[in-house]
């Protein structure tokens, strides 16, 4: 199925209705007492890992690039919703855990997870590449959370890893602009994924949006995941003179690169 039919039906299926600061990855990396490695990086995403400027910024001198950067793109894509998709999967099976009256919001959160993971992966072989295999996914991060057995840590790392994909779609956006299928579909895939993360955090008693770099009563070991939220200049304009430091910088969410988004990812792969 071409990009363009898999759109259609995307778009019509009962799913789909609806620069920062580098961070100091390796400084919170260790607060997790675990480390994030290169090798695990599943394939098509050496080159974010090796050289992120490249992938944040293509050399427009080659059409190669241009296609590099784009299924580099989709690739971490693909790994961010493997690993959601697994995590909603597994978390809906464990008995006791979500309560019936949460269990609506993750069967369909979990569906849409899903259909993300097949529209990737039939994009990518569309574009003739392979498909990146699903890593291994340990969700306790080497024993500091249990997510499936406390209700509380599943919600705790459902905002993690949706905050997450919201910044890191919209950190890709200039490495998909070159195919306008795929940059519509992963609009489309960006703003479901703010929904979620908006669901997520109101069921945790947040507001729905960040304000600096405080994502709400989280551990410290998420951090990353907030790092550099509280930037207030925008093109230019400081949102913090005309509204304050707090609402400036909920004003615009700001992005996450490649790289930044795989080290998040890598504290969960084996």
């Amino acid at each position: 199925m071409n990009i363009l039919k898999l759109l259609d039906k995307l778009s019509n299926d009962k799913f789909f209705t609806t620069e920062a600061t580098r961070l100091e990855t390796l400084t919170h990396i260790s607060a997790f007492g675990k480390k994030a490695a290169v090798a695990s990086v599943p394939l098509g995403l050496g080159a974010l890992m090796t050289t992120p400027a490249k992938a944040e910024t293509p050399d427009h001198s080659s059409g190669n690039v241009f296609k590099n950067a784009l299924t580099d793109a989709l690739q971490l894509a693909l790994v961010l919703e493997y690993l959601e998709n697994e995590y909603y999967a597994i978390g809906l099976a464990a008995a006791g855990l979500i309560p019936n009256s949460d269990r609506p919001v993750f069967m369909q959160i979990s569906k849409h997870e899903s259909a993300h993971v097949s529209f990737l992966k039939s994009t990518l072989t569309s574009l003739g590449v392979t498909p990146g295999a699903k890593p291994n996914f340990d969700f306790t991060a080497g024993g500091s959370f249990t997510p499936f057995t406390d209700y509380n840590q599943f919600l705790i790392l459902a905002q993690a890893f949706e905050d997450t994909g919201v910044r890191a779609y919209k950190g890709q956006a200039g490495n998909v602009m070159s195919n306008g299928a795929v940059l519509q579909a992963a609009l489309q895939i960006h703003s479901v994924e703010a929904r979620h993360a908006s669901q997520v955090r109101r069921m945790r008693a947040n507001k729905g949006w960040i304000e600096l770099a405080n994502g709400g009563n989280m551990p410290s070991a998420t951090d990353p995941v907030y790092a550099g939220e509280d930037n207030v200049n925008q093109a230019g304009f400081n949102t913090a003179t005309a509204f304050g430091a707090a609402a400036g910088s909920a004003a615009y969410d700001e992005i996450l690169t490649g790289s930044e988004a795989q080290a998040i990812a890598g504290l969960f792969i084996v």
